[in-house]
């Protein structure tokens, strides 16, 4: 670096899931339906399926409240070939300064990860590919120098062990789970160096015992879990957005001295997915 210059910021930087969120990339859901059930929440309310105007309604309140604690939301422009395109968590995920395209399992999804490439071109914005299996995002969970990779169908064992090849200077740490759960974060979430939201039955005995030795463990019980209580979003200093549809959860969070912002996203969780699968973290310090 010549002297006198000043080094530019970090265009991606995510160390955790919970430092003070930055800039964060989300998808309007103007083109979403349940038009092929590819999880077990799709099946109960595929008859019924999405009432878009109040999923936009919903989501637009998800934006304002990031914008009125001074998150910078980026809206990636919807395509109507991509009706799961709002889950823009599962397209890609940065682990420390470096962007991640994923390789999306379900076909009915395959060619949304173009939409984001192209984004990031026009942005300036590196970003590298998973080259071998398939991966998800809302399967990858970034704290520190551990990344946590579900092992539950959406994510192969291919693409972990590429992973763990790239990056030899982090300790990559497969959690297998039953498929019906669809991703990690809808049964495991990090909220802080100390403490994770977790649906302890998702999990064998080995992988609990690891994770409350590092974690205080705040259990979401097995109807809350549905309601995708597990799937919060941090936004920093102890702030998290959850649905109040799940009360047992917000009370215990707030327990923990956590300040729980509640926003209603019941039509959207109707397509299997919450907070943390609608946002794609670009930069968090």
């Amino acid at each position: 670096m010549i002297m006198g210059m000043t080094q530019a910021p970090p265009l991606t930087r995510c160390w955790s899931e919970y430092d003070t969120l930055q800039r964060v990339l989300l998808c309007p859901p103007r083109f979403m339906e349940i038009r092929e059930v590819i999880n077990q929440t799709q099946r109960r309310f595929a008859r019924k399926n999405i009432d878009r105007e109040q999923a936009e309604r919903q989501h637009r309140n998800l934006v304002n409240t990031l914008r009125d604690h001074q998150v910078d939301v980026v809206l990636l422009e919807p395509d109507s070939r991509f009706p799961e395109q709002v889950f823009t968590r599962d397209i890609g995920f940065v682990l420390g300064p470096q962007m991640f395209i994923s390789r999306m399992d379900e076909p009915i999804r395959q060619g949304e990860e173009t939409r984001l490439e192209v984004w990031l071109q026009d942005e300036g914005i590196p970003f590298t590919s998973v080259d071998t299996g398939h991966i998800e995002g809302g399967d990858v969970i970034v704290d520190g120098d551990k990344i946590y990779i579900g092992d539950g169908g959406r994510t192969s064992h291919k693409a972990i062990d590429e992973l763990r090849r790239r990056l030899p200077h982090l300790e990559v740490i497969s959690l297998p789970f039953p498929e019906k759960y669809l991703h990690l974060d809808c049964i495991f979430n990090p909220l802080s160096p100390r403490e994770a939201l977790i649906y302890p039955p998702a999990f064998v005995d080995s992988d609990l015992a690891r994770l409350a030795a590092r974690y205080h463990l705040i259990e979401v019980s097995k109807e809350e879990q549905f309601q995708l209580g597990t799937n919060v979003l941090s936004i920093g200093n102890r702030k998290l957005i959850s649905q109040p549809s799940n009360p047992e959860v917000n009370a215990r969070l707030r327990r923990h001295d956590f300040t729980v912002l509640e926003v209603n996203f019941s039509e959207i969780v109707k397509s299997g997915g919450a907070f943390r699968c609608c946002t794609l973290p670009l930069l968090r310090r």
